[in-house]
């Protein structure tokens, strides 16, 4: 069989979401993935931004971080009811529990990142509400330390390393795919 059309076939048209902290490459790894299983790509932040028609940021200095998070469910709880879908999510979004419900409707891809990668890759982006006051570093280990336990209870665990291409990258996810779909079970796997 052609691989195109096994990945195609790989998820049967079930979503695949992508959780993990800002900066571990969801946006970009998830149009990889949207093209490489013939998936259409979602970024929940992008909706936010045209449905609220502001950025992250101004939602959060307008409305605070609750109403965003209001927001951001509403969105999950509408693109969730597609199929065929490769969905970026935003990194707080494992912090409401209704999430988790529209999120198992399909499979959970964590994109784990070390801090050091995530400092580097946002030490000079200023578009991140949640990392503009104090210690950039102490702010990512805290989120972090808040979100892990959270992010842990994606159906697969992917660690993210600088040397890998967002290409590399998604090939592994979908090699690591089948393994979490044998037999209709979804246990956590780890890359």
């Amino acid at each position: 069989m052609n691989k195109s059309v096994e990945q195609n076939n790989l998820l049967k048209g079930v979503n695949l979401y992508l959780v993990g902290m800002m900066g571990t490459g969801k946006t970009t790894v998830g149009r990889v993935l949207a093209t490489k299983l013939g998936y259409k790509f979602v970024d929940t932040d992008e909706i936010i931004t045209q449905v609220t028609q502001q950025s992250i940021s101004e939602v959060f200095a307008t409305s605070g971080e609750s109403a965003f998070r209001q927001i951001e469910t509403q969105v999950l709880a509408r693109v969730c009811a597609y199929t065929h879908l490769a969905i970026a999510t935003g990194g707080g979004i494992v912090l409401r529990r209704e999430n988790w419900s529209y999120l198992h409707h399909g499979l959970i891809v964590w994109l784990d990142a070390p801090i050091e990668l995530l400092y580097t890759r946002l030490n000079t982006d200023e578009t991140r509400p949640l990392l503009q006051a104090g210690d950039l570093r102490t702010q990512l280990e805290t989120l972090l330390q808040q979100r892990q336990p959270l992010y842990s209870q994606a159906d697969l665990r992917v660690n993210v390393n600088l040397e890998e291409t967002p290409e590399q990258l998604a090939t592994r996810i979908l090699a690591a795919i089948p393994q979490v779909l044998k037999k209709g079970e979804t246990p956590t796997t780890q890359l």
